[in-house]
C-alpha cells in the first residue's frame, strides 16, 4: 500500500526496489491517480482504489484480508506542478483474526469518527469492538499555524485515537526526517502529558523504539 507523496526520488528507488524483488513484483494498492505513476515505473501490477473502496487480498499460504483505502486530510504532489492532481488517504485492514488502521499523514477532521461508524458493525461481529490497532502520527507538527491542516499535534493524536476506539494506538511519523519546527524527539517527552490530558493510559496509546516489538492479542 503507498500514498502519493512529495518523496519522488526517495519513491521511485523503493518502488523499483520492491518491484524487483526476488519473487517478483508484490501487489500495490493506491489512491486514484497513482497507478499511472506506477506505469511509468514499468509496474503493472497496481490496484487503484477511492476512498471507502475495498479489495479483497487472498494467497494460498494466509487467510484473506480486505484493505480499505479511508479518507484523510492532506495534500498530495510529487512535483511543484501536480499539486492535488492524486488522491490521499489511510487504509483500514481487515483480517480474519486482526483489525489494523494507519491514518498516513493526516490533519485532523470528522473523518475518523466517520471511519469507526463505517467499520462498527464489522468490528463488533468479532470479540473486542474496534481496531486491534491504529498507526497514527505524533511528529512534524510545529509550526501549528503552517502544519493544523495537514499535521496533527500530539494532543489531536490522541483524539483519533479515541475517536476512532482503536483498543490501542502507536504513535509513528517521528523521530526520522527533520520535516518541521518540533524536535525529532518531541513525542517522547511530551506525549505523557498529551495522553494524560484526554485520560488516555501508556498501554492504550505508546511509542515504540526502532527495532522494537510488541505481540498483541488475536480476535477470537
Amino acid at each position: 500500500m503507498i500514498s502519493h507523496n512529495h518523496y519522488d526520488h526517495l519513491d521511485r528507488a523503493s518502488v523499483r526496489t520492491l518491484a524487483n524483488q526476488a519473487g517478483g513484483a508484490p501487489l500495490f494498492l493506491v489512491p486514484l491517480g497513482v497507478k499511472l505513476w506506477l506505469e511509468r515505473l514499468g509496474i503493472a501490477r497496481a490496484v487503484e482504489l477511492d476512498w471507502w473502496d475495498g479489495y479483497i487480498y487472498s494467497a494460498a499460504d494466509c487467510p484473506p484480508a480486505e484493505f480499505q483505502l479511508t479518507p484523510a486530510q492532506h495534500w498530495s504532489g510529487r512535483t511543484l506542478s501536480d499539486r492535488n492532481r492524486t488522491l490521499w488517504g489511510g487504509w483500514a485492514v481487515l483480517g480474519a483474526d486482526f483489525h489494523w488502521f494507519f491514518a498516513g499523514d493526516t490533519g485532523y477532521s470528522q473523518d475518523f469518527t466517520d471511519i469507526r461508524r463505517r467499520f462498527a458493525a464489522r468490528h463488533t461481529a468479532l470479540q473486542g469492538g474496534g481496531f486491534d490497532i491504529a498507526l497514527i502520527p505524533v511528529g512534524a507538527c510545529l509550526p501549528r499555524w503552517f502544519m493544523k491542516d495537514q499535521h496533527v499535534d500530539l494532543s489531536e493524536a490522541v483524539q483519533i485515537h479515541l475517536d476512532l476506539g482503536a483498543k490501542c494506538s502507536v504513535g509513528v511519523h517521528w523521530g526520522t526526517f527533520a520535516l518541521a519546527d518540533d524536535p525529532l524527539d518531541l513525542p517522547l517527552h511530551e506525549l505523557a502529558n498529551a495522553r494524560g490530558a484526554k485520560g488516555v493510559s501508556e498501554e492504550s496509546f505508546f511509542l515504540m523504539p526502532v527495532g522494537g516489538t510488541r505481540r498483541l492479542p488475536r480476535r477470537l
